[in-house]
């Protein structure tokens, strides 16, 4: 098992939820997802108002459901743009909103053992971040169903251990997790850094995180 990156000749696979996923079977991918209360409502629905704006002004419809696909023929330079863009809603989930129930030692741990329980068997398991109201990781060796079929999974799981841990019931995350289809080396290497930076960027000490970095 080892990391595969997108291939332009190989078939991919749309799927549709509230957000646009892409399949290629086998690839890698860079995952995030986060707790129910990490961004404020308001932050969220401008953060769209602004997605909408930038999408429409280069002639992509933003309630296509294709949207994604367009955008990723755009040129490289206004791809990074976009990306740009979607860094101020990765500020606000840096910002630590919400009862950040991860910032927990015991609660981190619990993600971090959920991810790396099944690494070499059932994925390929990358580097991964658990911050404390958010989680990123890269994980290879998956097809588009069974990668989202394991983050219900992991998930499910660690919400109800951490519920328990806390003494609470009721949801912990959000419904649906943002994926990327890492490209190539290059871009697999800059999540990469993007990863150990987070609790940088977020300010946080030792003890608030768990960064892992896989074995070279």
């Amino acid at each position: 098992m080892d990391f595969r990156f997108y291939d332009p000749a190989v078939p991919v696979t749309v799927t549709q939820g509230h957000l646009p996923h892409w399949e290629q079977v086998g690839s890698t991918y860079f995952i995030t997802w986060r707790t129910a209360d990490s961004i404020p409502k308001q932050v969220w629905e401008r953060w769209r108002r602004l997605r909408s704006e930038w999408l429409s002004d280069r002639g992509i419809n933003p309630s296509d459901p294709d949207w994604r696909k367009k955008l990723e023929e755009l040129p490289e330079e206004q791809r990074v743009d976009f990306r740009r863009l979607s860094k101020a809603l990765e500020f606000e989930m840096d910002a630590c909103h919400g009862t950040s129930p991860l910032k927990s030692r015991d609660c981190a741990e619990i993600v971090a053992d959920s991810l790396r329980h099944f690494d070499g068997d059932r994925y390929l398991l990358g580097d991964f971040v658990v911050m404390p109201n958010h989680v990123h990781l890269l994980v290879g060796g998956l097809g588009r169903d069974r990668m989202l079929a394991q983050i219900t999974s992991w998930k499910k799981w660690s919400a109800i251990q951490i519920n328990k841990q806390l003494g609470l019931r009721g949801r912990l995350w959000q419904d649906e997790s943002f994926d990327h289809l890492v490209r190539s080396e290059t871009a697999f290497d800059r999540f990469r850094r993007c990863i150990a930076e987070n609790p940088a960027k977020a300010k946080l000490r030792l003890g608030e995180f768990i960064h892992w970095a896989r074995p070279e």
